[in-house]
């Protein structure tokens, strides 16, 4: 009769185990300082700034909260305001023009239409700034070339203004927004277009019954990333509408350049923190969105 031994080898495995992990810890260290670095310190010193004033006579600085409340007074109102309209107009129709464009993508036959349409939203999705500007200027500015030649001019068209920015926001957010649902539509079942022309539904009831409902948090979600999209957008419109067009984010530039009245030199920084708690409102409705649509993608 043999007596089984006890087994001394559980403690080594165990210890094994324990080295494996420390290297997977070990590799996101450089992620988070460089994350610490790059996104937390400047977090920190707008906070810090948007709360502190300094007195125009001793240089006393104190923390308040009157940089927060001129943000939302006056002109820094109406730019905040400016910058929501502009940015919510612009994504509305960014999703209007978008979905029908990829779906004509999405059901066309031919993949090298495809490929050549999503590569092109691609390039034209980060085509901004100053490029843009130049680009729209030089089109149907008031000397373009289609202006001379269509005479737009005369019918009353105006590239440096509200509309103006809108068609020149257009130009990126609609293939951002291609790019976007694409993903989506590909993860309509074909079953289910053909369950509904078999039970008798139109290619209207099918889309208003079966197709957006399935879409909704994809298009939500698209809607919400394109005003994020335009919400910071700040070279093309300094570089083509100026001051014409209240924005906030050409607030800032003029206050820290220093075109501010004495004292109020951190309202830059409160317009800073008004723009990251906008677009962290919107940040939390994109995620869920986000991550109720990939449940149909994955299914």
């Amino acid at each position: 009769m043999t007596t089984a031994l006890p087994r001394t080898d559980a403690a080594p495995v165990a210890s094994v185990k324990r080295r494996r992990r420390a290297p997977g810890w070990l590799a996101v260290v450089p992620l988070l300082v460089f994350t610490a670095i790059a996104f937390g310190l400047p977090a920190v010193a707008i906070v810090d700034g948007a709360f502190t004033v300094k007195d125009a006579t001793t240089g006393a600085a104190s923390y308040t909260g009157a940089n927060l409340t001129a943000s939302l007074q006056g002109p820094y109102l109406t730019a905040l305001l400016g910058s929501v309209k502009l940015s919510a107009l612009s994504a509305v129709l960014g999703v209007l023009l978008g979905l029908p464009l990829a779906q004509a993508v999405v059901s066309s036959r031919s993949r090298a239409l495809r490929e050549a349409v999503l590569t092109a939203s691609g390039v034209l999705a980060n085509f901004g700034g100053v490029p843009l500007a130049f680009a729209f200027v030089a089109t149907l500015g008031n000397a373009g070339v289609l202006t001379v030649h269509l005479g737009l001019k005369d019918s009353g068209w105006d590239l440096y203004s509200f509309w103006g920015l809108v068609l020149v926001y257009l130009y990126f957010l609609v293939p951002l927004m291609v790019l976007t649902i694409t993903p989506a539509l590909d993860g309509l079942r074909t079953q289910w277009r053909e369950a509904a022309l078999n039970n008798g539904a139109t290619g209207v009831q099918y889309w208003r019954h079966v197709a957006l409902p399935v879409l909704a948090p994809s298009l939500l979600g698209g809607l919400v990333l394109l005003f994020g999209s335009a919400f910071a957008a700040y070279a093309t419109a300094a570089a083509m509408v100026g001051s014409a067009v209240p924005l906030v984010t050409l607030q800032i530039a003029d206050a820290l350049s220093g075109n501010v009245l004495v004292g109020q030199e951190n309202v830059a920084l409160a317009l800073s923190l008004d723009m990251v708690l906008v677009a962290g409102l919107v940040m939390a409705v994109y995620l869920p969105l986000q991550r109720r649509s990939a449940r149909w993608l994955d299914a």
